[in-house]
């Protein structure tokens, strides 16, 4: 029996999926699940230890140039022909706004030169799957005086009137993303393009950063889905950056927030599947099979109710009730009680998902995560910002 080993997270590395796409392929699936940096650290340097690389498209701008993965084939993809335009010309429809940063589209294709890029070829970086449009969540019932939900922004992160009650993701490239977009949404400085920030930028960014830690502003970093949940758990923390599996176990814990949706726009993430450059052969062929089972629609329908988005949303809603599509994919009221990725009761009737429809979620894209051209000096900034905690 082939072994295909997949090194990700614990975003869309489930044992529900892992389960399941063993028994529909007849293969032994190995999950190397690890936080985002050790990921993307083992996918740069240690390619021969995977078979697949499941993670997100900025973090093609680490892989690609260290050569680690090998360009996917999309005649090899029965249905690739099903994915939508968002990441093959970098939103639904073209009266979208075009996100900044690390934009799927501008590095999904391979080149002839073997660059990437947005003309179109027949051979890609990344099997386009799950994405999702993220914000910041808060306890309603803390909202501070003068605050209304209807005119939610970013700012909002760094308003003394949460002071101490702040969290956020510690990782500099979604992070500092998050941070960079509250620090414009507070009218304290602006960026010309939010998504590739220049090195003076990045100073005017951690320097506000700084002295508000220095304040005591953030009260808290998490890594991983399991720290946030549990610092919004904790009665010390009213707003925070989140992500929707988060969302989901708070939800279930019967603990009332809200997910933003900021007037300035989301910051959104697309993830997919990558190639080991060493998968060769009969390995090879086990890859191109699960990519393929990624596309049937069970597995759509699996990140659905965890609030993800699938690529080909029309195959996953076989896989829905239309209560559950309603609901997840076209932002209406749940009809009845619906159920989340393990098959438990989640969400009750006449709870409506936060931003609405797929269509109105993924058009109000602020940025995408992405990798900087100075990527390295924000690293070092931010290094500079996580420090001054207690400072």
């Amino acid at each position: 029996m082939i072994t295909l080993r997949v090194l990700g997270t614990s975003v869309t590395l489930l044992e529900t999926l892992r389960v399941r796409a063993e028994q529909d392929l007849g293969i032994r699936l190995v999950y190397q699940v690890h936080d985002v940096e050790q990921a993307q650290r083992i996918a740069v340097m240690q390619p021969d230890s995977y078979d697949l690389y499941d993670q997100w498209f900025h973090n093609v701008d680490f892989v690609w140039p260290a050569r680690a993965i090998q360009p996917i084939d999309t005649r090899r993809i029965a249905l690739w022909h099903e994915i939508n335009d968002l990441p093959k010309r970098g939103r639904l429809s073209a009266g979208d706004r075009l996100g900044s940063g690390s934009v799927p589209s501008e590095r999904l294709f391979v080149q002839h030169d073997g660059s990437l890029g947005s003309t179109v070829t027949e051979r890609i970086s990344m099997l386009p799957l799950t994405h999702n449009a993220d914000s910041f969540a808060y306890r309603p019932e803390r909202l501070p005086e003068g605050f209304c939900s209807r005119n939610e922004s970013w700012g909002w992160l760094l308003d003394p009137a949460w002071g101490a009650r702040t969290a956020l993701q510690s990782d500099a490239a979604i992070g500092a993303l998050d941070a960079a977009l509250a620090v414009q949404g507070a009218g304290l400085a602006t960026f010309k393009d939010i998504g590739n920030m220049s090195i003076e930028e990045i100073d005017v960014l951690a320097d506000i950063l700084v002295r508000k830690q220095k304040q005591g502003h953030f009260a808290a970093f998490w890594s991983d889905d399991e720290e946030a949940a549990q610092l919004m758990l904790s009665p010390n923390i009213d707003i925070q950056s989140l992500w929707s599996p988060t969302l989901m176990r708070l939800h279930r814990a019967g603990v009332k927030y809200r997910l933003a949706v900021p007037r300035e726009g989301y910051r959104a993430w697309f993830g997919g599947l990558s190639l080991s450059r060493h998968a060769q052969g009969p390995v090879l062929d086990a890859a191109y099979a699960y990519l393929n089972w990624w596309l049937c629609g069970w597995p759509g329908a699996v990140m659905a109710r965890q609030g993800y988005y699938i690529g080909n949303p029309a195959r996953t809603r076989d896989h829905l009730s239309s209560a559950e599509w309603d609901y997840w994919y076209a932002g209406k009221p749940a009809r009845e009680e619906l159920p989340g990725s393990d098959g438990l009761p989640l969400i009750d009737i006449g709870d409506v998902r936060d931003g609405g429809s797929y269509e109105q979620r993924m058009g109000h894209i602020a940025v995408w995560n992405s990798v900087m051209d100075e990527h390295n000096y924000l690293v070092r900034r931010w290094g500079d910002f996580m420090r001054a905690r207690g400072a």
